[in-house]
């Protein structure tokens, strides 16, 4: 009997730029061998992938876990600032504005 092959999508994003890579891997395929056939490390030399959190579809998740067809793959970045921060910064800047 034939291996089954699920399709699945892995992403990354910086910046300056965003790659989306289309795979075809075997069913029982891991995120982590999803990453590692992407081919994306070598796209963006100065990221080191094994520190980056990774999810499937806005879900942080373990590199472990076994893909399913049609399963995106999303690296994700250390956020530069924490966004309620930066909602607390406009809100004060508003705030401050409002009142001149």
């Amino acid at each position: 009997m034939a291996e089954s092959i699920i399709r699945v999508e892995v992403v990354f994003a910086t910046p300056e730029r965003q790659i989306l890579r289309v795979l075809e891997l075997p069913q029982g395929a891991t995120v982590a061998e999803a990453i590692a056939s992407s081919g994306l490390q070598a796209s963006f030399g100065r990221v080191d992938f094994d520190q980056l959190e990774v999810g499937i579809w806005g879900r942080v998740t373990a590199r472990s876990c076994v893909l399913q067809a049609d399963d995106r793959v999303e690296l994700y970045r250390p956020l530069a600032r924490d966004p309620r921060d930066a909602r607390r910064e406009l809100a004060r800047v508003q705030r401050l504005g409002a009142s001149s």
